[in-house]
Formats: structure tokens, sequence, C-alpha cells
């Protein structure tokens, strides 16, 4: 049986030790590595194909890719579901669908990456060495600013859940005072684990250096950052966002951006991926990374295993 496996970037999951699952059941792994993105190229990749295994929500399955591949028996989406497949059209074609666990470690470990990076300037400061210049970030000597350190600064979390308590847990251990806005859950755990709770959403973008987005995307959280909250947030703050774009509401961030507020984003998720990075890949005010909060090897390793998993118990009946 053919098992394919879309959006492999970096060309890794036949590397992967999870692979060797799939030994000595006939299965033939397809691993593409470029994304597909018109719908009748995507058809004809996927010819053949018995099970086919994504990796999170690079790309959508929809009703009409499904009844073109007749001898699709089993989609696998590593990672939860997360609407990217057509499942009553899976049902109508007798599709079976799996998926897996999440983990919340490595997006928790990535979005204090940014945190960090983005205050202290590491990124362009460590391409002007690469040109040969000095402790400069700009190109420009007027346009020199300095980073600043985390100790003593507030951090917002927007949900305290399991990447946003991870993600408070650090801003703890670096001396920041940490508050979470959120629903009752968050209200719970965040007091239990020594946080103050914000009720007032924006007395909680006023008060934030620094702000953390955390929330699932659903019908009641899309587009829920509007203008007005983002313009609350302090001269000289920083907006992470590593959960989903569309919590913020479309083109209100760079708008925010040009007044000032927050002065700085950093970002690990966009609307239309790959292609809707390119609306902040450069700017000066943004620190993008290509959806990088799950790809690392530990998380690969989980991942594929479950999938594959699921596709050897399929195989093997």
């Amino acid at each position: 049986m053919r098992v394919t496996v879309l959006d492999d970037y970096q060309g890794i999951v036949a590397k992967l030790d999870a692979a060797r699952m799939l030994d000595g059941i006939g299965a033939e792994l397809n691993v593409l590595t470029t994304h597909i993105d018109d719908e009748a190229a995507l058809i004809d990749a996927l010819r053949g194909t018995h099970c086919l295994v994504l990796i999170r929500e690079r790309s959508s399955i929809t009703a009409a890719v499904i009844a073109a591949l007749p001898e699709l028996k089993l989609i696998v989406q590593t990672g939860r579901l997360s609407g990217c497949i057509d499942l009553e059209a899976c049902k109508a074609h007798g599709v079976v669908v799996r998926d897996g666990t999440g983990n919340p470690i490595a997006p928790a470990e990535l979005t204090w990456a940014l945190v960090l990076a983005a205050s202290r300037r590491v990124v362009p400061y460590a391409v002007r060495l690469d040109a040969g210049v000095w402790q400069r970030s700009e190109d420009r000597i007027e346009n020199e600013q300095l980073g600043r350190s985390l100790h003593g600064r507030t951090l917002g979390v927007w949900a305290h859940g399991k990447i946003g308590s991870r993600v408070a847990a650090f801003g703890k251990a670096f001396g920041m005072k940490v508050v979470v806005h959120g629903r009752e859950g968050s209200r719970a755990s965040a007091e239990q684990a020594g946080h103050t709770f914000m009720a007032d959403r924006r007395a909680f973008f006023a008060c934030a250096d620094v702000l953390s987005l955390h929330l699932r995307l659903n019908d009641d959280t899309r587009h829920i950052v509007t203008l007005e909250d983002l313009m609350a947030m302090p001269r000289g703050s920083l907006l992470v966002n590593t959960s989903r774009a569309e919590l913020i509401a479309p083109g209100v961030l760079l708008a925010a951006l040009a007044t000032g507020r927050p002065a700085q984003a950093a970002l690990d998720v966009f609307e239309d991926e790959p292609s809707g990075a390119s609306l902040y890949a450069g700017h000066p005010q943004v620190l993008a990374t290509p959806h990088l909060g799950f790809v690392e090897r530990d998380t690969y390793e989980s991942y594929f295993g479950e999938a594959f998993a699921h596709v050897r118990r399929f195989i093997q009946g």
C-alpha cells in the first residue's frame, strides 16, 4: 500500500526512527517535500495513495480531493484534528480518519525563544555581525535602539492552558510579573500557580509589556483581538502569537504596529501559510518564523510514531 506524507519541508520523515514502523508490512512510503497549493495538482500528486498522513494543517483535504481519490482509505492527521479535513466527505466515501495527540512543550519553548530574541534584538544584531558590523542592529545609526531585559516587566498570557501555563512559568522564572486573562478555567489554574488573573480585557492589554496569545481557534475566538486591544498596549511592548493567526482581526496588527502600539510583534503563525507570511517577513518591527512551534525532532518522533501506528494497524487489518 502506498503511504503518502504531505508537506515534509525538511525531508526528515523517512529518516525518523518512527518510519521503521512501516517496515515489513508492504507499505511504500512516498514523501512530498514541497507544498502543493493547486487542488488539481494535489489530486494528481496523490493518485494511487491508500493512506495519507498530514503534518498538522499544512494542507487542506477537501471534498473534491477525497472524491477524486477512490483508492484513498485512511487519512491520519498528526496532532489533533483541526478542521483541514472534510470529515463529512470522508464519511460519505468510506475514508477512515485518525488523529494523534498534541505536544505543548515544543511550542512553549519556541514562544519563549521568540520573547527573548525579540526583546534583546538578537536577530538584527546577528545579521549585522554576519555582515561584519559590530554591535549594531540597524543600518542607520539614527534608527539604532537597545534591547530590553525581561526581569521586572509584565508578561500577559491569554489562556492558561497546556502551552500558556508553561509560558507563564517561564516568565515567572525570569522574574516577570505574570498576568493571565481568559475564561474561568484559566482563572483557576492561574491563581493556583500564583499568577494574577485579570478579567478586564482592555486593562490586560494595557498592562502587558509582553503579551502572548494561547487561545484555541474556534468560532468564538476567530478575530477576537481587535485594533483597539492592540493599541491599548504600552509603548515599547511586544505581542507574541504562536497559536493561530486568525485570532487577530485581518489587517489590524500591521495598523497597530504603525502606531507603535505594540512596538514589536513576534509571529510563528500566519493566515494562508506559507504565502501569508510575506506580509510580515522583513518588516522592521516583526520577528517572523515559519511556523516552527512543533518542528523539532522529539515532537516529530511522537507525531509520526502515533501516525504510523495508525497506518500499521490499518494495513494489518
